[in-house]
């Protein structure tokens, strides 16, 4: 496949870098994109038809490439390359080949473990939450600009040529179809954090109903979706297909089956933060769902994954629901299943399996899921006995049910029992 650039062709860029050519790798409304080397390195190079190899897209690049990207999992311009009296492109990371689309997800070519479609969600969220402290928007959040690995939930985000500071009002990108903010479709406003915490809502739908958020019966009767229909539907009368007080646009049977299997699959503090986005969030931009409360509830998720001991099949864990004195049914074979232990650490809940692992976020609710400062080990010689294995570089004090205290230096246990609690220092844990 030939586009634009021809295999062979040696491309010099603003930091006097020379790229080879080596093909073609797509296209898309703005350009192409091709896979090129540098010194035995592997790039990628986004290549600008002329009409959209604007000053103001060379502008736009600069900039990013001159802050530098907000976090790794964003495929950031990283270099700019022009040819003489034509086009220009930038340089950014190559994406591995493994990686899967959002797409990928749905139509189930890519089947992650709850833990690491929880996982990717947390990650993705977190790198748009960086993006928006470094005083950006991203203003075209959708499932075609983000790639996950199934079997680890780590994320990229490409795309990123359209970044521009919070507040710019310069035209541009406004957004994807279906996932414009219902103020853009109605033409109120122009693109903000907002907007993309609007947008970042109906891309984590997705993600775990395999069904847009406001596509149920009012969509399945549309038998034209022209224009009209479309800013209806997403921008003048937009309704939740799980709406609480209106059902007249719950999804239909037979048609958006994902949206009905899926919703009750998971535990209410995800349901509400739904709920939230697309009713509350709908017609109050100020007040929609932010990435510290998604953050919250997908550490939570991932902290309380249940293994059903008939099946194996994972539970997700739901506060709301042992509240109630209801029980965990197995979605897989219909079995009630006991909730294990857990450990209580301000707002999370750990659920007590020997793959448990306690992180930095769990003690500073810092968002640091990545740093292990304790991890679930079985005694040896008694397979009864658990506990936590201290490997931060600080020294815990663990209370007995009595009130005793004992010092827990790293590279130590505390047992697990009921009643008994962990000072880490900034907070204490307490196993129920």
């Amino acid at each position: 496949m030939e586009g634009m650039l021809k295999t062979g062709t040696m491309l010099r860029s603003a930091g006097k870098n020379d790229y080879t050519v080596k093909k073609m790798l797509g296209q898309g409304g703005q350009g192409e994109v091709y896979e090129v080397t540098c010194n035995g390195d592997k790039y990628a190079l986004k290549w600008y038809y002329k009409h959209t190899a604007t000053p103001r897209q060379k502008k736009i690049l600069e900039r990013l490439i001159e802050k530098g990207r907000p976090d790794d999992c964003f495929l950031w311009p990283c270099d700019l390359v022009k040819r003489k009296g034509a086009s220009f492109g930038y340089i950014m990371p190559l994406r591995p080949g493994h990686y899967k689309s959002i797409v990928d997800l749905m139509k189930r070519k890519a089947e992650p473990s709850f833990y690491n479609l929880c996982k990717a969600a947390y990650n993705l969220t977190r790198g748009y939450q960086l993006l928006h402290k470094a005083g950006y928007q991203y203003r075209d959040i959708s499932f075609g600009n983000v790639f996950f690995d199934p079997d680890t939930g780590e994320v990229m985000i490409c795309d990123n040529d359209n970044v521009v500071p919070n507040g710019t009002l310069d035209g541009g990108v406004y957004g994807t179809p279906r996932f414009m903010a219902p103020e853009i479709v109605r033409g109120e406003k122009k693109s903000s954090r907002n907007t993309d915490l609007y947008s970042l809502a109906v891309l984590l739908f997705y993600m775990f109903m395999l069904n847009h958020p406001l596509e149920g019966k009012l969509e399945a009767k549309i038998r034209c979706m022209d224009i009209h229909a479309m800013n209806r539907l997403y921008g003048t009368a937009p309704l939740f297909i799980w709406d609480p007080d209106d059902d007249s646009n719950r999804p239909l049977p037979g048609y958006q089956d994902n949206a009905i299997i899926y919703w009750d699959l998971y535990p209410e503090q995800l349901r509400a933060l739904f709920t939230k986005s697309f009713t509350t969030g709908l017609a109050e931009p100020a007040k929609r769902v932010t990435e510290n409360k998604w953050l919250e509830t997908f550490s939570n998720m991932m902290a309380g994954i249940i293994i059903c001991p008939d099946c194996h099949a994972e539970i997700l864990y739901d506060r709301d629901k042992e509240e109630k004195g209801l029980p965990h049914v197995c979605w897989n074979c219909k079995r009630e299943v006991k909730v294990p232990s857990k450990i209580v650490i301000g707002k999370n809940r750990i659920i007590i399996t020997s793959r448990t692992k306690l992180y930095m976020h769990h003690i500073n609710n810092d968002f640091d899921m990545r740093t292990v400062i304790g991890e679930v080990m079985i005694n040896p010689n008694d397979r009864s006995k658990w506990g936590i294995r201290n490997v931060s570089r600080n020294t815990w004090t663990y209370y007995k049910g009595d009130g005793t205290g004992v010092p827990v230096p790293p590279g130590k246990a505390a047992t697990i029992a009921k009643d008994a609690k962990i000072d880490f220092g900034e907070i204490t844990g307490e196993f129920v």
